[in-house]
Protein backbone atom coordinates (compact mmCIF):
# COMPACT_ATOMS: atom_id res chain seq x y z
CA UNK A 1 0.00 0.00 0.00
CA UNK A 2 0.85 3.09 -0.67
CA UNK A 3 -0.39 6.93 1.04
CA UNK A 4 -0.82 9.39 -1.13
CA UNK A 5 -0.68 12.42 0.88
CA UNK A 6 -1.83 15.77 0.40
CA UNK A 7 -1.91 18.48 2.05
CA UNK A 8 -4.29 22.14 2.41
CA UNK A 9 -2.72 23.49 -0.41
CA UNK A 10 -3.01 20.56 -2.58
CA UNK A 11 0.51 19.67 -2.59
CA UNK A 12 1.94 15.62 -2.01
CA UNK A 13 3.84 14.31 0.09
CA UNK A 14 7.43 12.23 -1.51
CA UNK A 15 9.99 10.47 0.73
CA UNK A 16 13.21 9.37 -0.34
CA UNK A 17 14.36 6.00 -0.05
CA UNK A 18 17.20 5.84 2.10
CA UNK A 19 18.35 2.22 1.69
CA UNK A 20 18.40 -0.66 -0.92
CA UNK A 21 18.86 -1.20 -4.23
CA UNK A 22 16.59 2.07 -5.05
CA UNK A 23 18.48 3.99 -2.47
CA UNK A 24 17.71 7.90 -3.37
CA UNK A 25 14.82 7.20 -5.36
CA UNK A 26 11.50 8.95 -4.55
CA UNK A 27 8.13 7.03 -3.25
CA UNK A 28 4.95 7.21 -1.64
CA UNK A 29 5.04 6.26 1.66
CA UNK A 30 3.63 2.68 2.73
CA UNK A 31 4.70 -1.02 2.85
CA UNK A 32 3.26 -4.10 2.86
CA UNK A 33 0.07 -5.72 5.07
CA UNK A 34 0.35 -8.36 7.23
CA UNK A 35 -1.96 -11.78 7.43
CA UNK A 36 -5.39 -10.94 7.38
CA UNK A 37 -5.32 -6.93 7.93
CA UNK A 38 -7.01 -4.61 6.20
CA UNK A 39 -5.09 -2.41 3.41
CA UNK A 40 -6.21 1.01 5.81
CA UNK A 41 -5.05 -0.08 8.44
CA UNK A 42 -1.77 -1.86 7.44
CA UNK A 43 -1.82 1.19 6.09
CA UNK A 44 -1.48 3.35 9.49
CA UNK A 45 0.24 1.27 10.75
CA UNK A 46 3.12 1.68 8.07
CA UNK A 47 3.29 5.40 8.47
CA UNK A 48 3.35 5.44 12.36
CA UNK A 49 6.55 2.56 11.71
CA UNK A 50 8.26 4.96 8.90
CA UNK A 51 7.02 8.50 9.87
CA UNK A 52 6.16 8.29 13.96
CA UNK A 53 2.99 10.48 12.23
CA UNK A 54 -0.89 9.31 11.96
CA UNK A 55 -2.59 9.53 8.97
CA UNK A 56 -6.46 10.01 7.38
CA UNK A 57 -6.85 7.21 4.90
CA UNK A 58 -9.70 8.51 2.53
CA UNK A 59 -10.43 6.99 -0.53
CA UNK A 60 -8.72 4.31 -2.79
CA UNK A 61 -6.97 6.29 -5.91
CA UNK A 62 -6.07 3.03 -8.05
CA UNK A 63 -4.25 -0.02 -7.73
CA UNK A 64 -1.13 -0.78 -9.80
CA UNK A 65 0.21 -3.66 -10.58
CA UNK A 66 4.53 -3.51 -11.57
CA UNK A 67 7.06 -6.34 -12.47
CA UNK A 68 10.46 -5.14 -10.73
CA UNK A 69 12.91 -7.62 -12.19
CA UNK A 70 12.77 -9.48 -8.94
CA UNK A 71 8.82 -9.31 -7.97
CA UNK A 72 6.05 -8.72 -8.64
CA UNK A 73 4.03 -5.52 -6.64
CA UNK A 74 0.09 -5.08 -6.17
CA UNK A 75 0.52 -1.58 -4.58
CA UNK A 76 -3.37 -0.14 -3.55
CA UNK A 77 -2.52 3.88 -3.47
CA UNK A 78 -4.80 5.65 -1.21
CA UNK A 79 -5.32 9.11 -0.73
CA UNK A 80 -4.28 10.55 2.84
CA UNK A 81 -4.03 13.56 4.81
CA UNK A 82 -1.59 14.12 7.57
CA UNK A 83 -2.45 14.47 10.94
CA UNK A 84 0.10 16.81 12.91
CA UNK A 85 3.54 16.27 12.52
CA UNK A 86 6.18 13.49 11.40
CA UNK A 87 9.68 12.14 12.07
CA UNK A 88 11.69 11.01 9.23
CA UNK A 89 12.84 7.10 10.66
CA UNK A 90 13.31 5.31 7.84
CA UNK A 91 13.35 7.81 4.73
CA UNK A 92 16.69 9.85 3.75
CA UNK A 93 14.51 12.68 3.01
CA UNK A 94 10.82 14.06 2.24
CA UNK A 95 8.86 17.24 0.59
CA UNK A 96 5.43 18.50 -0.37
CA UNK A 97 5.48 19.02 -4.05
CA UNK A 98 2.99 21.05 -5.85
CA UNK A 99 1.33 18.44 -8.80
CA UNK A 100 3.49 21.20 -11.42
CA UNK A 101 6.89 19.34 -9.32
CA UNK A 102 6.51 15.90 -9.52
CA UNK A 103 8.68 15.55 -12.34
CA UNK A 104 11.35 17.34 -10.70
CA UNK A 105 12.52 13.98 -8.70
CA UNK A 106 13.44 10.70 -9.48
CA UNK A 107 10.57 8.36 -8.43
CA UNK A 108 9.92 4.44 -8.03
CA UNK A 109 8.96 2.97 -11.40
CA UNK A 110 5.51 1.38 -9.85
CA UNK A 111 4.94 4.98 -8.65
CA UNK A 112 5.19 6.83 -12.24
CA UNK A 113 1.62 5.60 -12.71
CA UNK A 114 0.20 7.18 -9.80
CA UNK A 115 2.47 10.32 -10.90
CA UNK A 116 0.93 10.37 -14.48
CA UNK A 117 -2.88 10.79 -13.09
CA UNK A 118 -1.87 13.21 -9.78
CA UNK A 119 -0.37 16.19 -13.03
CA UNK A 120 -3.89 15.77 -14.85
Amino acid sequence: MAAVIFDEQGRIFATQRGYGEWKNWWEFPGGKMEAGEPPQQALKREIREELDAEIEVGKLIRTIDYDYPQFHLTMHCFKCRLKGQYTLLEHEAAKWLKPAELDSVQWLPADIEIIKELKQ
